[in-house]
């Protein structure tokens, strides 16, 4: 007998959207077959989906957990809400799988930050995790070596920032040498570098000036990290990666037209080169730091112009963007607002929760995608990309039984109070044309209409490897 079936007349699967009965047996898919070949004695439990969306588990590919966090009212340094939080709200939402960071601050090799970090995440995440080695400032020797072997134990995606980012926090810029340095092992050992591209020369020549000229207001921010900034960096990240062999980037929170274009022009010479962007850079713009606490709306890269706005759209559209994250940093609304200057406010947001009702909304509703390409966006190209597929973002025989059912018939208006993040929502007020009704982990239902039924232990790391169709041909 099998432990479960779900049916449903908008089933996504990689032959199309249609009417399919899943089979599961313990954690994974069995059987994807036409709706209504399973008898309801053949499994313990049947849920019928009707004309909901049955979809892969969402898959958000950039989020720091436990992550440093300003200095709240009494000057104690803080972090960012722990992955027990992050995962619940991920699992209310429909998200199944989050990738996060783990930092290699200076003197501490990459098996010792693996250690650290799993202590912060083993046994305290309801859903499925794995993590992005961080890498920042001098490099030692060492740490080329010890790269090289995290990549072949299942680590194969290596973080690098091309900016301090403020003025305030230094040592986190990589210099170029030793990108080209990581570059050449990440390359060989058939990994992948996942870029924070910025200047950092325009970036603190803008901080610079606009202090000279008292415009220190945060609403100033989309001067300091702009545009040209992220051609700048985009442009000589992909020209150094084109000289190395083998070589596959990754471009984290593209939020520029020129980052977008950046990108298309390398794929189409062939290089192999991936765009994620956030929902906060496609729902907000510039504009919107000069609303009521505008903070709330900020993360790292600054939001952009309309026009920036809407060559993000069309790169989602036509293949240059491929993921859609939230860049998650939840903290509380005390924190979040302390920052009003250029130099102090606090990046990242609490998004994971409504990234994939937001996003069918804005994408399916709104812009007349279809279901196909909404899934790719939140889940099946992530999996792709980061070495998760077909285990994960993908409704098939074989793979895991992350499922999600979108019930469309529900319109909800986002609040505060029906999240479970934090104390406050930049997505307050929105309202989204469907809501997850029911998400599915390996098999086991975690949350049903609203009810929890998800335990810390739930989540397992997913060691990965990246399919050299992803590494060496650019396949999305």
């Amino acid at each position: 007998m099998l432990d479960l079936v779900i049916r449903g007349r908008q089933v996504v699967t990689p032959q199309g959207v249609g009417a399919f009965d899943l089979a599961i047996e313990g954690e994974t898919i069995v059987a994807v077959a036409c709706a209504g070949t399973f008898a309801r004695q053949a499994t313990q439990r049947l849920i019928d989906a009707g004309d909901s969306i049955v979809m892969p588990g969402g898959i958000d590919p950039h989020v720091h957990c436990s992550w440093p966090v300003p200095a709240g009212p009494d000057g104690t340094p803080g972090l960012s809400a722990p992955p027990s939080v992050v995962s619940r709200a991920a699992l209310y939402g429909g998200t199944t799988t989050l990738i996060d960071f783990a930092q290699c601050k200076q003197g501490i090799s990459v098996p010792e930050t693996l250690k650290r970090r799993d202590q912060e995440w083993i046994g305290q995440c309801y859903c499925d995790y794995s993590y992005h080695i961080l890498v920042e400032g001098r490099l030692s020797p060492e740490i080329f070596g010890e790269i090289g072997e995290a990549i072949r134990a299942g680590y194969p995606t290596v973080k690098i920032f091309t900016t301090n980012v403020r003025p305030i926090r230094t040592g986190r810029m990589v210099d170029f040498g030793d990108i080209w340095e990581v570059f050449q092992v990440v390359a060989r050992e058939g990994g992948m570098c996942v870029m924070h591209g910025e200047d950092n020369d325009i970036v603190m020549h803008m901080y610079d000036r606009l202090f000279r000229e008292g415009r220190v207001g945060f609403e100033n921010l989309a001067e300091v990290h702009n545009a040209l900034s992220e051609d700048l960096s985009f442009r000589r990240v992909i020209r150094l990666a084109e000289n190395v062999p083998g070589m596959a980037l990754y471009f984290m929170h593209v939020s520029a037209a020129s980052g977008v274009e950046a990108i298309r022009e390398a794929r189409a010479r062939g290089t192999t080169v991936y765009g994620e962007t956030l929902h906060q850079y496609l729902m907000y713009t510039a504009e919107d730091y000069k609303r009521p606490n505008g903070q709330i709306y900020h993360t790292y890269p600054s939001l952009k112009s309309t026009e920036d706005q809407a060559a993000l759209w069309t790169g989602a559209a036509d293949g240059v963007i491929h993921t859609v994250a939230t860049d998650e940093v939840c903290c509380t609304l005390a924190i979040k607002l302390q920052g009003k200057r250029i130099d102090d406010t606090t990046g990242g947001n609490s998004g994971v929760e409504p990234r994939l009702a937001l996003m069918y909304t804005e994408m399916v509703e709104r812009r007349g995608y279809p279901l196909a390409k909404f899934v790719d966006l939140t889940s099946t190209n992530a999996a792709k990309i980061m070495g998760l597929y077909p285990r994960k973002g993908v409704l098939a025989v074989n793979s895991d039984a992350d499922i999600t059912i979108l019930d469309t018939s529900r319109k909800v208006t986002l609040s505060k109070e029906m999240l479970h993040e934090t104390d406050y929502s930049p997505w307050e007020g929105h309202e989204v044309h469907a809501w997850p009704s029911m998400t599915i982990l390996r098999g086991k239902v975690r949350v049903e209409n609203g009810r929890f039924l998800g335990d810390p232990k739930d989540g397992q790391y997913l060691y990965r490897k990246i399919s050299d169709e992803m590494r060496l041909s650019a396949a999305l």
